[in-house]
C-alpha cells in the first residue's frame, strides 16, 4: 500500500506544479517539506528559497518561469507533438478523451484553464486518478481490479504520457531560468520512466 500512496502523491505534486502558476500554499510545501526537497537538489540549495518572501518569490522569479514555460515558449500539449501539424486538438477527437472517459475522469476546464485535455498537468492528473482507483481496490481486496488498474496505467504511459513528455520535460529543462523548474522537469521525466518499469515488471 505505501508504493501506490507514494506514486499517487508524486502525480498529484507533479500536476499541480506543471498545471498551474503556484499559490502560496503549495510553495510553502515545495519550501520546506524534507521528503520534496530531496527530489529537487538545485532548489533545496537555491539561497533566494529561504531569502525571499513568497511572495517575491512568485512574482519575481517562479511565476514568470512557469508563464515562459507554459504559455510563452514551450507547448505542454501532446497532440503538438504528436500531430503531423503540430495543431493542438481541442476537440472530441483528442486521443486522451476516450480513456478519460472510460475511468469517469473528467478535466475541470475552468479550473486547469488549459485549451485541451491532453496538457501535461492534465495527463499526469489522471495518472493520480488511476492510482487512487487502485489504491481503493487495493483497501477493498479486489486483486482483479488492482491489476486492471495497473495495465491502464501501463497502457497510459506508453501510448501518451512517454510517446511525447520527455520531449517536452528535456526542453523544459534547458528552456527554465528557475532551479524549481528545472529540477521539476527533471524529476518528472526520472519519474514517469521510472514508474513505467516498476509497472511493467508488476506486469
Amino acid at each position: 500500500m505505501d508504493e501506490i500512496i507514494a506514486r499517487s502523491n508524486i502525480y498529484a505534486l507533479l500536476s499541480r506544479i506543471l498545471l498551474q502558476e503556484l499559490d502560496s500554499e503549495i510553495l510553502d510545501t515545495l519550501k520546506s517539506d524534507p521528503a520534496v526537497l530531496e527530489f529537487l537538489p538545485h532548489w533545496n540549495t537555491w539561497e533566494q528559497r529561504t531569502k525571499l518572501t513568497n511572495t517575491q518569490l512568485l512574482e519575481e522569479y517562479l511565476n514568470p518561469d512557469f508563464t515562459n514555460l507554459s504559455l510563452l515558449h514551450l507547448v505542454p500539449y501532446e497532440t503538438f507533438y504528436t500531430r503531423s501539424d503540430q495543431m493542438i486538438e481541442t476537440g472530441g477527437a483528442n486521443p486522451v478523451t476516450d480513456i478519460y472517459s472510460a475511468y469517469d475522469f473528467i478535466v475541470d476546464y475552468e479550473v486547469a484553464r488549459v485549451v485541451s485535455s491532453d496538457h501535461i498537468g492534465i495527463e499526469l492528473e489522471f495518472m493520480h486518478h488511476l492510482c487512487e482507483a487502485q489504491k481503493k481496490a487495493l483497501s477493498e481486496h479486489d486483486d482483479e481490479a488492482v491489476n486492471e488498474f495497473k495495465k491502464v496505467q501501463h497502457h497510459f504511459l506508453n501510448t501518451h504520457l512517454l510517446r511525447w513528455a520527455p520531449m517536452y520535460l528535456i526542453n523544459m529543462k534547458y528552456e527554465s531560468r528557475t532551479p524549481l523548474y528545472y529540477d521539476v522537469a527533471e524529476m518528472t521525466l526520472e519519474f514517469i520512466l521510472s514508474d513505467h518499469e516498476l509497472l511493467s515488471s508488476g506486469l
